[in-house]
């Protein structure tokens, strides 16, 4: 019995130092993506409105979404120029994407239905709050949407806040591969898909995870606009995976050895890059989510957006940078296409898309560059984008982030051997005495 409480106590001991210092890295890491803002009120850029187009509106909450989610169909439709394209919420207010950037709204609920009623085409991204009552307005609103006949689009997990309102009872559907088994407990009524980019169920179109999204959008776009549209948008994008003949089969991704970078990322990254990210006029929507998601997602980054004030987007959105200067960073990262001067004072600036090629690809490999190969594949795997022609150069593994863990049970486990030793050094003496 005393060999066993030893032992429980030498394997307590190799535990209790690493998860004591990897607990606040772990909420350091997640808090990344959490939603933050001020609060402080924005005008949105002028809404125009043409009477004559469809109207497509991509929905954020009260604790905002997703940033690829929102962001990459929005820029498709608006590409097309076939829509009527506005992002809508409950209140006026900014809303927080992930990994630090504050959208303005461009409609209310209100405002939107004064505009003519429910829209033709409502996104719906994927939200931190899904399935909690402050999604509340969100649904109740959707509900109404689809009531008036809009068709619904739910990118990745956007489809858990449509199944919330019911909507998807009865309806095929799919989602993020991390998520799907919990969706599937969660909302039984959903026949959920697997091994799909999306899955067309009439009056609902649902897409897997992140970037499965623009496939899902091209092929709303073919439905409603045409092919030729469709196409037009993924080339205006440098898309490189559309398939104009339907949903294309994937392998269903599922959780690997491997994939154990990113917890060690995210329990022992104490020394994790901040990133400005720099908010400029006529920045490209996927441009800025390409940033903000890839190193958002990897857990090994932060970012947080950084300018003078509220900027518009190449189409029409309002942002609004969360910090004024670069005090604080490691670096500045610059979006887009079009040279910006950068943040005075801050050293080193990047320029990821002064290339030509999807906006993710240049940043996904700076993610290997600057941290490991492991950690950019295993953020392109939740991204759901295939890398397979992508050239990832780096450290192949972020081993001081895995050795820490290791060296933190060592010395738990001697300073377990030294307390033995002194308890034993004090037994011994008080049966000498």
């Amino acid at each position: 019995m005393r060999a066993f409480l030893r032992a429980f106590v030498l394997v307590l001991a190799a535990v209790a130092l690493p998860a004591t210092l990897g607990a606040p890295a772990v909420f350091d890491a997640l808090a990344l993506n959490e939603p933050r803002t001020d609060g402080a009120s924005q005008p949105p850029a002028p809404v125009e409105h043409d009477p004559a187009k469809p109207t497509a509106v991509v929905v954020v909450g009260d604790n905002g979404a997703v940033v690829s989610d929102t962001l990459a169909p929005y820029e498709i439709l608006a590409r097309t120029g076939a829509f009527n394209v506005y992002t809508v919420a409950s209140g006026a207010h900014p809303v927080p994407l992930t990994g630090g950037l504050d959208l303005v709204p461009d409609l209310t609920f209100a405002e939107l239905d004064e505009m003519g009623g429910p829209a033709d085409l409502v996104v719906v991204p994927a939200m931190p709050d899904v399935g909690r009552p402050t999604t509340r307005p969100v649904t109740d609103w959707l509900e109404t949407q689809a009531n008036g006949g809009a068709l619904l689009l739910s990118i990745c997990n956007g489809a858990a806040v449509v199944a919330s309102a019911g909507l998807l009872d009865g309806h095929r559907a799919t989602a993020h591969w991390l998520r799907l088994d919990d969706w599937e407990g969660t909302y039984p009524a959903v026949d959920w898909e697997r091994g799909t980019r999306y899955v067309d169920d009439g009056d609902v179109v649902s897409t897997a995870g992140i970037l499965s999204g623009i496939d899902g959008t091209l092929h709303v776009v073919d439905r409603l606009i045409g092919a030729d549209a469709a196409a037009d948008a993924a080339r205006a994008i440098e898309w490189p995976h559309f398939d104009p003949d339907g949903a294309a089969p994937m392998e269903q991704a599922e959780l690997e050895t491997s994939d154990a970078v990113v917890a060690f990322n995210t329990a022992f990254g104490w020394d994790r890059p901040r990133i400005g990210v720099q908010l400029t006029d006529g920045v490209g929507e996927i441009e800025l989510a390409s940033v903000f998601d890839t190193y958002g997602q990897s857990l090994a980054v932060g970012t947080v957006a950084v300018g003078d004030g509220p900027v518009q987007s190449r189409h029409g959105l309002t942002f609004v940078p969360r910090a004024d200067s670069g005090v604080g960073l490691d670096r500045l990262v610059v979006p887009g296409t079009t040279e910006h001067e950068a943040v005075p004072g801050m050293e080193p600036v990047q320029y990821p898309h002064h290339r030509s090629g999807f906006a993710f690809d240049a940043v996904l490999q700076d993610l290997a560059r600057t941290t490991d190969v492991a950690t950019a594949e295993w953020t392109a795997k939740v991204l759901e984008y295939p890398i397979d022609g992508l050239a990832l150069e780096g450290e192949a593994w972020p081993w001081a982030e895995t050795l820490r863990p290791l060296a933190l049970a060592l010395v738990g486990v001697l300073i377990a051997l030294g307390v033995f030793a002194l308890l034993r050094a004090r037994k011994n003496a008080r049966r000498r005495n």
